[in-house]
């Protein structure tokens, strides 16, 4: 590309050379832009999701001398506290931050700033990852429109707004990375940045195992194509092997040391650490007949597969390890664990679009292949993003992942068809359509088509309702309200109202949406949907104090919808038994608030 120059300012040079300063420039900007726009919520601790506030409440324990490998939150279901599954590794960025801050500030305020920057870590390293990745695949001068683009998977960027502090967005950079190393023609650092990537996102949870799973079959079958590979699958078998035991040693929790199915415990670290040595001992060997790579490859697949099988039979039915009833009551239910077509058009439309643009460029850019290394990487990025569409069909949870994956391909249309429309003789369709043409492969125009196009039709009344009760409910002023009605106490209450009750109040709750605690789960669903009678017989093995409800909140939707007629249904038929004590609360109180009687018949 030759230099552009303006006032001794060499624009090829700064875009190739010094990227990596001008990527952190531009994520300066976003993250400062993001924080100013969001202020307001981070200055309120508007923590909107019960895992950002359970990730608070854990990285609080860690500061207050909870031990390290203890997870569990004991001011929800006491006295013995939920079993949390997550690992460490993403409070220290955040108790880092509290702590730097406190200082200065205060524990309050340190907080909130902690909670509103912690998220955009995760996003600097997303954005340099992409920005690299495309510039090996495509150009060095590249990466601005891979970050333009990335700017638009709404999906995605939900998981690095100011707030959201759980762990998705850091799996979500690692995630990038992994591209990067299928991205680097540099085999041994590629297969390195692979592993270690994998390994990182399997410490922090197994929400991506299906694609680190993919991106080792990846890694497998170039070798199985190319024996020149064998450098990357070399690295990759170590790292991962390697990364995993350390990030097991190192962050596992107590709990997680029994034969469960839904973190990196023993279970899965055996896996990795067999999969990892079966490919060292695969290029080891390294035959140099296709077919011969392509059996062995298969045979160390199927070696990890059967001994999976049969050492693990637990594991071959949903990872969570639920029973059927608590499945049915309550993780079935769960949104996210949905499949997209099940989701509204305006949901579902703008997370669907960029992945399908992604995999026709990287089928485009694979067909204009100018090398054989370049056509082999852009298969590899096509077959990832092909499998996060797929993906989409069984959980719509693959959005952010499925809108990622398709950046590299978005990119490269943007690099070829917007410089076409630029060079056109006549000015309105150098304005006019490289603007249309970048929104269109972009993904950008979906807004446009939601927007304009109502497929979905009006919201529900009953819709409204339930989303005016579970902002109201959850806001930092109806809990400060709570906080100065009672002395610490345990109050009964939804499920998805316990994370955000410990943490903004000195009250204890009941249960999380958390699935390894399912006696807790369930005693809520059928404390408030069994019979009145039954009530307090449950809330008496919790020491529980006071009865709290939010009228219309979305959970007290499916109390009634599943028992009109029982406990739940009739308090909201103001049929309040004697034993429930009525505890005046403002009158703008969200709530409705009972001391529970226990010395009454």
């Amino acid at each position: 590309m030759s230099s552009t120059r303006f006032a001794g300012f060499d624009l090829g040079h700064e875009l190739t050379a010094r990227w990596v300063r001008w990527t952190l420039l531009a994520w300066a900007a976003i993250a400062g832009w993001y924080l100013w726009q969001r202020w307001g919520y981070v200055n309120a601790l508007g923590l909107g999701d019960t895992d950002d506030n359970m990730r608070l409440m854990q990285v609080r324990g860690l500061l207050a001398g909870q031990d390290w490998y203890d997870l569990r939150q004991y001011r929800l279901s006491p006295p013995d506290g939920l079993d949390i599954h997550w690992s460490r590794l993403v409070d220290l960025p955040i108790a880092a931050l509290i702590l730097i801050f406190k200082p200065f500030t205060g524990v309050a305020m340190a907080e909130r700033l902690a909670v509103g920057i912690a998220p955009l870590f995760p996003l600097a390293v997303a954005m340099l990852a992409m920005g690299a990745a495309t510039r090996r695949l495509i150009a060095p001068t590249v990466w601005p429109l891979s970050i333009i683009t990335l700017m638009g998977c709404t999906a995605t960027m939900a998981m690095y707004v100011p707030l959201r502090i759980d762990h998705h967005g850091w799996q979500l950079a690692l995630l990038a990375l992994t591209v990067m190393g299928i991205a680097d023609p540099r085999r041994t650092r590629g297969g390195l940045t692979v592993g270690l990537a994998s390994a990182g996102s399997l410490t922090i949870g197994l929400e991506l195992l299906p694609f680190c799973a993919m991106a080792g079959a990846i890694v497998a079958l170039r070798w199985v194509w190319d024996r020149d590979e064998v450098g990357r699958l070399r690295a990759y078998g170590l790292t991962l092997a390697g990364g995993s035991s350390a990030g097991f040693v190192v962050f596992a929790s107590n709990a997680n040391y029994a034969m469960r199915c839904d973190a990196l415990t023993p279970v899965w670290l055996s896996v990795m650490v067999a999969a990892g040595a079966l490919l060292f001992l695969l290029t080891l060997l390294n035959p140099a007949s296709r077919l011969v790579r392509l059996g062995l490859a298969a045979a160390a697949g199927g070696i990890v597969l059967g001994g999976f099988a049969g050492l693990f039979p637990q594991c071959l039915q949903r990872p969570e390890g639920v029973s059927d009833e608590l499945a049915e009551t309550w993780l079935n239910n769960v949104r996210e664990a949905r499949p997209i077509y099940k989701h509204t058009f305006a949901m579902a439309f703008p997370i669907a679009v960029l992945p399908v643009i992604g995999i026709i460029g990287a089928g485009v850019a694979a067909w204009r292949a100018r090398s054989a290394d370049r056509l082999v990487a852009w298969i590899a990025i096509g077959l990832f993003t092909l499998f996060a569409g797929a993906m989409l069909l069984w959980q719509v949870r693959a959005g952010p992942a499925a809108q990622l994956l398709a950046v590299p391909g978005a990119t490269y249309l943007a690099w070829i068809v917007v410089p076409w429309f630029l060079g056109h003789k006549w000015m309105p369709v150098r304005i006019l359509g490289s603007v249309a043409a970048f929104l269109l492969v972009s993904g950008l125009f979906a807004g446009f088509v939601v927007k304009w196009v109502k497929v979905d039709g009006p919201p529900s009344k009953m819709r409204a309702a339930v989303g005016k009760a579970n902002s109201r409910c959850a806001s930092a002023s109806a809990m400060r309200m709570l906080d100065r009605t009672l002395p610490p106490s345990t109050l009964f209450t939804h499920v998805d109202l316990g994370p955000r009750l410990i943490v903004m109040t000195h009250h204890k709750g009941i249960a999380g949406p958390y699935h390894r605690n399912e006696r807790a789960i369930l005693d809520v669903h059928h404390a408030f949907t069994g019979k009145p009678e039954a009530f307090r017989g449950i809330a008496r093995r919790y020491g529980a104090q006071y009865l709290l409800v939010c009228p219309n909140m979305a959970e007290t939707t499916v109390y009634r919808a599943r028992e009109p007629d029982g406990f739940y249904g009739q308090l909201a038929k103001h049929k309040v038994p004697d034993w429930l004590e009525p505890v005046e609360l403002p009158k703008n109180a969200p709530y409705r608030l009972w001391r529970i009687r226990y010395d009454l018949p």
